[in-house]
């Protein structure tokens, strides 16, 4: 087993005094910087998880969007939009009105509450199938992306293979700590959503 990086260890370990808070926050505004402060330190412990020997061009240095300047943000902001299509259809299959949110407020097209939602998932469905596919060297850095001045997108081969991905992980199984279920992605995206509308 490979030994944790100490910077990944102190990461966690100010991610773990964090999240303790977040139960006492008063505001929306606190947890909004609650929230601001865990995405830094998640985000900036990212490069961690990728393997020294992957190619450079798919090291990750920082979150960027709107455009994605580079091919990690490629392929997050690529798997986010899947990801926030599935948690906005489970909305719409149960019923809930997906324009009202709890923590995400109407700035955008996308719906606040399949935002609110898609938090749960964006690590197991999405950041982990990324990484894992980069340290497993199956992304090939020309002809999976089209890279265009600043702006770095996935081309079409490159999207086929995503989708693929993402697929294959929305069928394997987890355990849910609430309904003690094991089930795969997919169908535990409908449930969180079950689990609201009981609530």
């Amino acid at each position: 087993m490979a030994e944790v990086p100490q910077k990944l260890q102190q990461a966690i370990a100010q991610m773990k005094i964090l999240l303790k808070q977040v139960p006492q926050a008063k505001s929306l505004e606190s947890l909004l910087g609650l929230e601001g402060n865990l995405a830094g330190l998640y985000f900036g412990a990212l490069s961690l998880l990728i393997s020294k020997d992957v190619a450079s061009e798919l090291h990750y240095s920082n979150r960027n969007r709107r455009p994605p300047k580079d091919r990690f943000n490629a392929l997050l902001s690529f798997g986010y939009a899947l990801l926030l299509k599935d948690v906005a259809n489970s909305i719409l299959t149960v019923g809930l009105e997906p324009a009202l949110g709890f923590y995400h407020q109407p700035r955008s097209q996308a719906f606040p509450l399949a935002l609110d939602l898609m938090e749960i998932f964006r690590v197991p469905l999405v950041d982990m199938t990324v990484i894992g596919s980069i340290n497993r060297g199956q992304w090939d850095v020309a002809a999976d992306f089209e890279v265009r001045g600043e702006q770095v997108w996935l081309s079409d081969p490159g999207r086929r293979k995503f989708v693929s991905l993402y697929e294959r992980r929305k069928e394997e199984s987890w355990k849910h700590p609430v309904t003690g279920y094991s089930l795969t992605y997919r169908r535990l995206l409908e449930l969180e959503v079950r689990l609201l509308e009981k609530e």
